[in-house]
Formats: C-alpha cells, structure tokens, sequence
C-alpha cells in the first residue's frame, strides 16, 4: 500500500470521508489551525511563516532565514551567499535550500558552495527558505494535536524516517543495484535521476552509499511506526512548543524534526524542528511496510475522525471554513508553473 498511487490509496476510504462531511459539514477540516492562513496550512502555506509563529521556541528550531521572491538570480544568490558567511548560526556549508510553500521534498536542495547557491536561483524563482543543515543521524515525523479548550495536547503518532542506502558488491554498477533491490527498484526513476551522473559507479565490496536526504517518502525515505519513541518527556517537550504558538490558533500539525539519537529524543532533548506542516500533515506512520492495510485504514479513519472534531469546535466557535473554490484556486496556484526539480536531494 505504501507504493499505491494517490487516488487509489485514497478511493477505499471515500465512503468515510463522506461520512464525516455529513456529520460535521463540508470544509470543517480547513477550521482547524485558524492562526495559519490558506484553510489552517491546506495548501500553499509559508514554512517561514509558520516557524516564525514559534519564535518563543526559537531554540528548538534549525537556524532558518527567508529569501524572498521579485530579485534577480544573482541577487538572490547573493544574499544567500552572504548570510552562509556572515551569520555563524548557519555553520557554513552545506546548507538547505528549498521553496518557502513545498510539498513533498519539491525543490530541497543540500547545497555544498557558492555555485549551488547560484545554481539553484537559475530555477528557484519563487520565495525560499536557508536552513542550517541538520545531519541527524535521526529524522522523525512527530504528529501533534490538541482539542480548542483543553490545558494539554498530545502526540497522536510519530513517524521514523529510515534514509535508503544501497551496498556495493564490487561488480555491479549502481543503477543495476537498484534495479536489483526489492525495495529500491520501486522507487528506481527518482534515484536514478537524483544520481545520473554516477549511474556506472560501480561501488567496492561492502562500500555503502546513501540514496536520499530529504525525509520524504516519494523521495526514496521509508516510513515506519515509531510508537516506541513516545515518552512522557517527549510529549511535554512538543506540547510546550506547540502551545507558543504566537497568537495561538494552532491545533494540529506535524513536527519534522532531525534528532541525534533515540535516548535523547524520548527524553526530550537532542531534537530540532525543520518544518511544522498544518491541516494536511499526513501520520506518515500508516505507510509502515511492516503493518497490515487494515492497520494503514485503522490510522488515517483515526487521523480524519480528529481533525473533523477539531474543526467542528472551530467552527462552532466561529471560525469559518475556506471555500471550495478558493481551495481549487489556491491548489492550481501553488501546482500551475512550479519551478524547482520534483526529485530533490
């Protein structure tokens, strides 16, 4: 299921999506989240904007600065350049470059100098975001919620993210070895692509080379149920952040963190955020290869069953759904003309 396209994925629990539009009315879900613009962070929303908001957090979140839209190439890259420089808080390279509205790892790039940098404005024209890089090891998906008028919220799933490496046998050059693999040949065309230069590569015994960095699942990155890491001190450490939410308004959403080990993460500590994604965060967790569709079902019933309430009380207190038409606009906005490369680092 976890290689099922989007639509057939999505068709077998059509009939419970229309359930829940009956019971809370259509669009409830875009009430949730009314502190983050385009229907509670649906489409299109800013990932600067939505870090700002935790700006009492600050020191839980990878340094970030906004690059926006409207200079030129070279001016862009020039402000790039020269934040890497001036600012140590970035670390010097490399660094993350990648689209300030981005779905699925479109357009993020590990850039390793000033000509990436430049590379990069060539195609990037829209708004962008610089990020320290955070090398983990460790990448988790952690999805928190909180009903409107409760004290506490709680960490609904976590989701470990597992970054594809491929192992040389001596022989094989590397687009074979993929081909070879069980897994990896799913997903063959991305890595190709990621690394058509060294598709002739042909790795040493044993050499091992890692396929993906960006921790998105049609970028190469297998997901699994990280129920395991949910402590209580993880649980008040996310809850705390999420509750500086600047204005508050901000009810459900996924923290996708980079951490350094397992220990650290379930005490707490050891973790920081790269993005926050609002209405439409997924619980990643449900394409554990591991578990049963029934269990993959089980999930996303649950996830849609809680947002709906979330929204229901949202809107019962007066916040108003977004429109249909303004989320087709919104959708065809963001998709129409968008520049950067669909296979990211």
């Amino acid at each position: 299921p976890e290689f099922w396209p989007a639509w057939a994925f999505n068709l077998p629990a059509a009939p419970y999506y229309l359930y829940l539009a009956i019971r809370y009315g259509p669009m409830t879900f875009t009430c949730v989240n009314p502190g983050i613009p385009h229907g509670g962070g649906t489409v299109g929303e800013s990932r600067n904007y939505i870090l700002s908001r935790l700006h009492e957090s600050v020191e839980w979140i990878v340094h970030t600065a906004f690059i926006d839209a409207g200079a030129s190439p070279d001016e862009r890259a020039d402000k790039v350049i020269g934040l890497i420089r001036a600012d140590a808080s970035f670390g010097g390279y490399p660094v993350i470059l990648q689209p300030d509205a981005g779905q699925r790892g479109h357009g993020v790039k590990l850039v390793r100098n000033d000509d990436d940098v430049r590379a990069y404005f060539v195609e990037m024209s829209r708004a962008a975001v610089l990020q320290r890089y955070h090398a983990g090891p460790g990448e988790a998906g952690i999805l928190w919620a909180r009903m409107p008028g409760e004290p506490r919220g709680f960490i609904f799933t976590v989701t470990r993210k597992v970054f594809p490496v491929i192992t040389g046998n001596g022989r094989d050059p590397l687009d074979r070895l993929i081909w070879k693999h069980k897994r990896y040949r799913m997903q063959a065309d991305t890595f190709l692509k990621r690394h058509d230069g060294e598709r002739d590569r042909v790795l040493a015994d044993g050499e091992t080379m890692r396929l993906a960095i960006a921790g998105n699942h049609c970028q190469g990155t297998m997901f699994l149920d990280g129920a395991d890491l949910i402590t209580p001190e993880l649980e008040r450490r996310i809850d705390e952040i999420a509750q500086s939410f600047e204005g508050g308004g901000f009810d459900f959403g996924r923290f996708d963190i980079r951490y350094t080990s397992d220990e650290e993460l379930r005490a707490g500590r050891g973790f920081a955020i790269v993005e926050l994604n609002g209405t439409m965060s997924e619980s990643t967790n449900m394409y554990d290869p591991r578990k049963s569709v029934w269990w993959m079902y089980s999930v996303l019933f649950s996830h849609w069953r809680l947002l709906m309430r979330i929204g229901a009380v949202r809107r019962k207190s007066g916040v108003r759904p977004m429109p249909l038409r303004d989320l087709i606009i919104a959708a065809r906005e963001h998709y129409r003309g968008r520049p950067g490369s669909v296979v990211s680092d």
